[in-house]
């Protein structure tokens, strides 16, 4: 079972840990990342969600929540060797977007990084992630307006700028 770090609205930690699936108390704010990876021919990496998940078969980049123990970065990188098999760089990470989404009760960071992967070399989690594709900005910014992402990466200016 998944335990969070819940933290105040100033994004201390209060000390205070959940299990996933539990109600977060209210005013306390849990932590969620999501990576991004783009390859020097500046590609970005989308994942295709599971169709039992939330918001099926949706194109996203990777990520989830950061468990109990972990800052933001790790959390990061961890949740890509988990659903790619892909070992990132921590170093490498750069943070492009954070926000305190108040509907959610969470931080959500997301971090950019820059790796050439073959995607014949990625082992994906069965749960989570039935395909990957590497696509170009024009078609990133054409699967947003088509609404083909999923719903919460809201932040694509960022993303490409």
């Amino acid at each position: 079972m998944e335990k969070w770090d819940l933290y105040n609205a100033k994004r201390e930690k209060t000390g205070l840990t959940m299990q996933r699936g539990e109600n977060i108390p209210k005013g306390l704010y849990h932590l969620v990342v999501s990576a991004w990876i783009v390859n020097q021919q500046g590609q970005y990496l989308l994942s295709q969600r599971h169709p039992d998940k939330q918001y099926p078969l949706y194109w996203e980049c990777t990520g989830g929540a950061v468990l109990s123990g972990e800052n933001s970065l790790q959390g990061a990188v961890r949740e890509v060797k988990e659903e790619l098999g892909i070992t990132l760089a921590p170093e490498q990470g750069k943070p492009i977007y954070q926000f305190r989404r108040e509907d959610m009760q969470d931080f959500y960071d997301v971090w950019l990084f820059h790796a050439d992967i073959d995607i014949k070399e990625m082992v994906l989690q069965k749960t989570e992630v039935v395909d990957v594709q590497w696509v170009n900005q024009d078609k990133l910014l054409n699967m947003f307006q088509k609404k083909q992402l999923h719903p919460l990466i809201t932040y694509i200016d960022t993303l490409i700028s």
